[in-house]
């Protein structure tokens, strides 16, 4: 009997252990280590997101959202969008993909315009825009026209970008430097795992080297499904209003200043770390990374902010696993890629967008299949190296 329970005991050790084996190399066996993404429109690519499930793939062009398959050919895309379509993520609660959406009259919204078909109102707004991505079967289709898209405005960015902040008696436009949103992405709240599910989107900064008060990530949360309550279709000669007065809550994240603040923002339940992906700051007292990471395990503490005049707030703290700037105690990494596109698989690994140099537009490429690796310099190795 003592043999047979010993038998019993080793094989299932041998069946959890390959059990986890399975697990851990189940991205790089399944999803290809590589996907062209062709060359498409006037602007570069914004951002990525994935239906592992149904194997598409879907990216920003700016403009438009491009529907892709596997194999990197093009099924579908809403296109005409006249604003800055940033950062997108896939929701696997509905099967929809959602993206930071903004039109506004500043240097970006300018040379959009420019370079866009069709008319708009000229209106500053800025939108969560959610996309019907099972309709997407052709290309050229139109968001309002085909019913492929509503949007939730927030109007609490609005504010944030035309209002001012005096510190010490100097004034600025743009509160905490706003310049919009881009990076989105869903996940439990700061400092919770599992649970409601939130969407996360980060202000766009401008990068300016003078003020104080811009040398956090900000972050705003709210609630899914709830905020979809406020979702209209968009008509751009009639942009509505309709949206959550405030966010569930905000965050501050101390990175120093980037070029425009959070380009891509993915939740990663494999390692419970938010991941940022910027343009590289340009202040010389921070070690201006180009990835850092929220470490979600960690409660957000409401504290005092840096250069901010004595404002407080709730701030959540980087994960440790990176390089660490003394003089500032800021973590991050060095790693080149991710601020036009990166994909949490959940399992450890990572897609990142790679643009070809040779394309001065920067709107293609491939991705490229990445595993996790806190213990590295560079916290992401490709598959097979």
């Amino acid at each position: 009997m003592f043999h047979r329970f010993r038998f019993f005991s080793i094989a299932l050790i041998i069946l959890l252990w390959c059990a986890q084996t399975v697990k851990a190399v189940h991205a790089s066996s399944v999803l290809p280590d590589s996907i062209p993404i062709t060359a498409l429109g006037k602007f570069h690519i914004q951002g990525i997101a994935m239906d592992k499930e149904k194997r598409y793939l879907y990216v920003s062009y700016t403009t438009q959202l491009v529907k892709i398959d596997r194999e990197g050919r093009i099924v579908g895309s809403v296109s005409g969008l006249a604003g800055h379509l940033g950062c997108i993520a896939f929701n696997p609660k509905d099967g929809k993909i959602y993206g930071s959406l903004e039109y506004k009259d500043d240097e970006i919204g300018r040379n959009i315009n420019e370079k866009s078909s069709g008319q708009r109102e000229s209106a500053t707004q800025f939108y969560i825009a959610s996309f019907d991505v099972e309709k997407i079967n052709r290309t050229g289709m139109d968001g309002l026209r085909d019913g492929v898209m509503t949007a939730v405005c927030l109007p609490v960015v609005k504010k944030m970008f035309e209002g001012s902040a005096t510190i010490n008696g100097v004034t600025n436009k743009h509160v905490y430097g706003c310049s919009g949103i881009d990076g989105v992405s869903f996940g439990p709240k700061f400092g919770k795992k599992g649970g409601k599910t939130y969407l996360t989107v980060a202000l766009g900064i401008y990068s300016d080297m003078k003020r104080t008060d811009n040398d956090y990530q900000v972050l705003l949360q709210y609630p899914w499904p709830s905020m979809m309550r406020y979702a209209r279709p968009l008509d751009l000669n009639r942009m509505h209003s309709e949206g959550p007065a405030k966010p569930a809550g905000t965050y501050f994240a101390y990175t120093g200043n980037t070029t425009y603040g959070v380009q891509n923002l993915e939740y990663d339940p494999y390692s419970n770390q938010w991941f940022m992906a910027v343009y590289k700051g340009k202040k010389p007292t921070f070690p201006n990374y180009q990835i850092y990471a929220i470490d979600n395990s960690v409660k957000p503490t409401t504290k005092t902010l840096i250069g901010y005049g004595g404002e407080r707030g709730k701030v959540v703290e980087l994960s440790k696993t990176g390089l660490r700037d003394e003089a500032t105690g800021v973590c991050g990494w060095n790693f080149a890629y991710g601020n036009m596109g990166m994909q949490a698989l959940g399992d450890g690994h990572f897609y990142f967008f790679h643009f070809d140099k040779t394309n001065k537009e920067k709107n293609s490429g491939w991705l490229e299949l990445y595993q996790y690796k806190p213990e590295t310099q560079k916290p992401f190795v490709k598959v097979g190296r």
